[in-house]
């Protein structure tokens, strides 16, 4: 792979105009395809195969209205004054005329047909439903049920408009996401030392980002694309793509130092450090692509849509980098006697100098196992809430509480009590083919549906265009994200012969709740299988690149400690409120289901990156000098510098999404962001040394018979090393040829 890259380096410099013309013509042609077929982005939730799938899918043919998207418009009456008095009930028959010419509205129920007036007659609710999904719901409708609202407050009412039709629908990129980029480009120049390698390092980052981002919109229309697909591939893009550059152009810029030719050295670095690249991307990408297996389509197009982000940073990193660096040439160099200049050389060991990575890794080394068992205390403690880990779909209640959405949850919530913002649907289907045979039936379903636990009401059947279906809305006493409507769910279901028995309808719970439900009880069951495939993978890969048995466990270790600890912080920060306030979340409760396996596939890609970057070096070391203790600081001198930039990079790229209002990408953003952090710092550049420390000679051994089956990636680059020139300087005039 090594020669491979080597040579693809090289063809970079040479062509650098063809490969750069190459890289804008795709840009430019994939944003005409968006803005020629780009749609609308699909933010449903479904569990093909389950229960409450099946259920929907043959509403939305027989009743559009239950499967569609929804909207409330929530009215409260003065203090002193009930919504019923004449002149109020007036603005809402007004509110409801209005909301009814709204566009692609079906339905607009208003409080007197439904009911939903509160005990103390002091709030109302329309309810206004969609034949379509929330994603063709178009702005201009939502506008008009706004607007309906408003009218409303001329005459003294207080209104809310809350619903599905609020669920996130694009991608926001605002400030705080800008920021972060900023904060990434001063990480690069005090890195580099030099405006103009920072600038140069972020260039291809940036062009990979809009290319993966791109190519992801212009698949929107034939493909269902969530918003939140988009935007983790957008986190993953930028975070990855300029870690991966940092890598190569830093290998570049320590060989350029020592006086190897540009073009030489821009090629070493691409086979050297560009194939622990290509390694920790492919890596990423797996465990990225793994999410496919669960059976979750959007889950899939989330994990593929973000492994496809990330490989296309791999192709800039190791194309765009090599010909962006031709057009620099020489210049990239940093110049004697400048600290950029310094560092290469203290990072060669040239100077005698001890640098601040060398001095880190001797102190955590001079006593290994007291830093083993401090590290590990810490993060198992970290670990410790995610014993109390409860998984779910967030909804309006985790909105921001100044939004519309989330005021109008909440006065649901106080005044109707928390399950009417959470029905259930319960489909009734007889084997009789006649109205009445289904009319009555489910009014025998529905009657024994009100004597289950934690049921507050239940609605009298609604029929569908199908003579043999009704439908039954139950009103639970706990809200959507409850584990007691969870259990109300499995109670349900459970019912469901018995009922068959006494009435002859066969039931089937569905609706948004129940899909929800059925969509977090997948992941959680997912969860276990995945993290095994994962560390598997790990302890396999890892024992090919390092030729080790105790590094590869000690990296699944490590990245499980990570993974936990990550967790943990996320259960005590967004389902238990800890520093809630402080951190601007608006709710808590449980942790959103994807989010757990998301962290393990992105956060497992990471940890190998830095695992292979730093590692690599100590097992270079450890080859030509056979000295197991020295090789862990030698080792560390190489590489600590960049992880620690890298990290940084990744840290302010994630943290820079977590203030956005959404519900979805908060919890995510905070848990990749701490993860990173977590990983980086405590396990890579502190257990890692330790244990390697410990290990000592035992740390590089593996099996004779094991080694010999083993395939060898030379990820490290170790044949380019061996013939490449020592002190290249003199062929500062001529290149040399491609290494084969």
């Amino acid at each position: 792979m090594a020669v491979l890259l080597h040579r693809l380096g090289h063809g970079a410099y040479r062509h650098r105009k063809l490969v750069l013309g190459i890289w804008l013509f795709v840009l430019a042609a994939l944003i005409t395809c968006v803005g020629v077929f780009g749609s609308k982005l699909d933010d449903r939730f479904s569990v093909p195969g389950t229960e409450s799938q099946r259920a929907l899918d043959s509403l939305s043919k027989t009743l559009p209205e239950a499967s569609g998207a929804s909207a409330q418009i929530v009215f409260t009456a003065p203090e002193g004054h009930r919504v019923t008095e004449a002149p109020y009930a007036a603005a809402i028959a007004r509110a409801v005329a209005e909301a009814d010419r709204a566009p692609q509205v079906s339905e607009v129920v208003d409080p007197q047909s439904s009911g939903a007036v509160s005990g103390d007659r002091t709030t109302a609710i329309v309810q206004i439903q969609y034949p379509v999904q929330t994603a063709e719901v178009r702005t201009s409708s939502v506008d008009a049920i706004q607007d309906a609202a408003r009218t409303a407050e001329t005459d003294g009412l207080r209104t809310s408009v809350g619903g599905s039709v609020f669920n996130s629908k694009g991608v926001h990129v605002g400030p705080s996401e800008i920021i972060g980029v900023a904060v990434a480009l001063l990480v690069l120049v005090v890195t580099f030392g030099s405006l103009l390698a920072a600038g140069m390092a972020l260039l291809p980052a940036l062009i990979g980002v809009a290319v993966g981002l791109a190519g992801l919109l212009a698949l929107a229309p034939a493909v269902s694309i969530s918003s939140t697909a988009v935007t983790l591939a957008l986190m993953l893009g930028l975070a990855v793509g300029i870690d991966y550059v940092l890598f190569i152009l830093s290998r570049h810029r320590q060989q350029l130092a020592r006086g190897t030719d540009p073009k030489e050295s821009v090629a070493l670095a691409v086979g050297t450090a560009g194939s622990a690249v290509v390694f920790a991307g492919i890596t990423v990408i797996i465990a990225l692509s793994a999410l496919s297996v669960i059976g979750i389509p959007f889950l899939t197009t989330m994990g593929l849509g973000a492994a496809g982000a990330v490989l296309v940073a791999v192709l800039a990193a190791i194309t765009l980098v090599p010909a962006v660096a031709g057009f620099a040439g020489s210049r990239l160099a940093p110049k004697p006697g400048t600290r950029a200049a310094r560092r290469a050389a203290d990072a060669e060991g040239a100077t005698g100098r001890t640098t601040l990575g060398t001095r880190w890794t001797k102190w955590v080394i001079a006593k290994p196992l007291l830093t083993v068992l401090a590290v590990a205390g810490i993060l198992v403690t970290l670990a410790l809430p995610v014993m109390d880990l409860r998984l779910a779909l967030p909804d309006n209640g985790a909105a921001p509480h100044a939004s519309t959405e989330r005021k109008a949850y909440d006065t649901i919530s106080e005044k109707f009590g928390p399950g009417f913002n959470g029905p259930l649907l319960v489909l009734a289907e007889t084997d009789d083919g006649t109205a009445d045979a289904s009319s009555q039936a489910g009014a025998q379903v529905a009657e024994k549906l009100s004597t289950l636990k934690n049921v507050k009401a239940v609605l009298p059947p609604q029929p569908t265009g199908d003579p043999t279906q009704s439908v039954i809305t139950v009103l639970p006493a706990s809200g959507p994200d409850s584990v007691r409507t969870d259990q109300l769910v499995r109670d349900i279901r459970e019912a469901a012969p018995d009922l068959r028995d006494d009435t002859g309808a066969s039931v089937a719970v569905t609706g948004t709740t129940a899909v929800n439900i059925d969509v977090s009880n997948r992941l959680s069951d997912s969860l276990l299988p995945f993290v095994a495939i994962v560390v598997g993978l790990s302890l396999l890969l890892l024992m090919i690149v390092f030729r080790s048995l105790v590094i590869p466990v000690k990296a699944a270790v490590g990245f499980l400690l990570s993974v936990g600890a990550s967790l943990g912080l996320v259960v005590a920060v967004f389902q238990w409120g800890w520093l809630a306030d402080v951190l601007g979340v608006p709710h808590s409760g449980p942790v959103v289901s994807f989010l757990p396996i998301i962290l393990i596939g992105v956060l497992f890609g990471l940890a190998m990156d830095y695992e292979v970057f730093l590692v690599s070096g100590m097992r270079e070391e450890w080859a030509h000098t056979g000295r197991a203790r020295q090789s862990v600081v030698d080792g560390a001198r190489h590489s600590v510098r960049v992880v620690t930039a890298a990290a940084l990079i990744m840290f302010t790229v994630f943290a820079g999404f977590f203030p956005l209002d959404d519900s979805l990408i908060k919890p995510i953003a905070f848990a990749l962001a701490v993860g990173v952090a977590i990983d980086a710092f405590a396990v890579r550049m502190t257990l890692v040394p330790a244990v390697l420390a410990l290990a000592g000679r035992g740390a590089w051994w593996l099996p004779a018979w094991l080694d010999r089956i083993l395939p060898d990636l030379d990820v490290e680059g170790s044949s380019l090393q061996k013939a490449a020139p020592a002190a290249p300087a003199e062929a500062e005039h001529k290149s040399p040829e491609p290494v084969s």
